[in-house]
C-alpha cells in the first residue's frame, strides 16, 4: 500500500489510471463475447482501479477507512456476482459501482487541480476524470433500470442486441449522452432517467469548457509567479 501510495502521490498515477480506464471501457467489453472467462477479466480490471483507488486517497486514515470500506463492498459485490449470477446483487454492484467512480473522480479531480505547474500528466488526469464521469452514470443508469424495469426503451429492431448485456449498453449510451451524440437508439422514458441524463448532457457541455479555463488560469498563474521569484 505504501508503494501504491508513493506512486499515487505523483502525476504518473494519472496516466496510469487513464490507460485502465481506456482498455476497461474500450477493449475489454467485447471480451464479455467470451462468456465467462471476459466477465472475469472485466472484474479484474474494475478491482484493479478499486485498489489503486484506495491509494489515491489514503491520505489519512478516516478517509482511508471511508474508501476502503466501500472498495471491500464493492469488490466483495462483484465478485459474489459473478460467482453466482444476476439477482439482487445486481442493484448493490451498480449502487457501490456508481459511487465509487464518483468518488474516485473527485478524488482525480483534485490531484489535477492541486498547485504547481500543468503538465501532461495533468491533462490525462483530466480526461480520466471525464471517463470516470461516463462510468458513475452508466452504473446509475443501470441502477434505476434494475428499480424501474423499462425506465430505458431501446428500438425493437435493437432489442435483441442491447438486453443481453445491460452494463455494456448503459456504457455506451452514457457516453453517448456526455459527449451529446444523442444517437437516440436508446430513449430515457422515467422521470428519473430523463433527469439523470439531462444532468450529464450539461455536465458533458460544461465541463471541457469550465476545466480548460481553470487550467490555462492556473498555468498563467505558476509562469507569473514563478518569473517574479526570478525577478528577485
Amino acid at each position: 500500500m505504501a508503494l501504491l501510495r508513493r506512486f499515487w502521490s505523483t502525476d504518473h498515477g494519472l496516466s496510469l489510471l487513464l490507460l485502465s480506464l481506456a482498455l476497461m471501457i474500450f477493449v475489454v467489453p467485447p471480451l464479455r463475447e467470451l462468456g465467462r472467462a471476459g466477465r472475469l477479466l472485466i472484474a479484474l480490471f474494475f478491482s484493479f482501479i478499486l485498489v489503486s483507488g484506495v491509494a489515491a486517497v489514503a491520505k489519512n486514515r478516516q478517509t482511508t477507512a471511508a474508501v476502503g470500506g466501500l472498495v471491500i463492498a464493492s469488490l466483495t459485490v462483484r465478485w459474489l456476482r459473478l460467482w453466482v449470477g444476476g439477482g439482487p446483487l445486481m442493484v448493490s454492484d451498480a449502487f457501490f459501482s456508481s459511487l465509487f467512480c464518483t468518488t474516485l473522480a473527485v478524488v482525480v479531480m483534485a490531484q489535477v487541480l492541486r498547485e504547481g505547474p500543468i503538465t501532461w500528466y495533468r491533462i490525462q488526469g483530466a480526461v480520466a476524470f471525464y471517463l470516470l464521469l461516463g462510468l458513475a452514470w452508466a452504473f446509475a443508469y443501470e441502477l434505476v433500470e434494475l428499480r424501474w424495469p423499462n425506465a430505458f426503451l431501446p428500438p425493437a429492431a435493437a432489442t435483441a442486441n442491447l438486453n443481453d448485456d445491460p452494463t455494456a449498453r448503459f456504457v455506451y449510451f452514457s457516453f453517448v449522452t456526455l459527449t451529446t451524440v444523442g444517437f437516440g437508439d436508446i430513449t430515457a422514458v422515467h422521470p428519473l432517467a430523463r433527469s439523470l441524463v439531462t444532468m450529464e448532457a450539461l455536465t458533458g457541455q460544461l465541463f471541457p469548457a469550465i476545466l480548460l479555463a481553470r487550467l490555462v488560469s492556473m498555468e498563467l498563474y505558476y509562469r507569473q509567479a514563478k518569473d517574479a521569484e526570478r525577478r528577485r
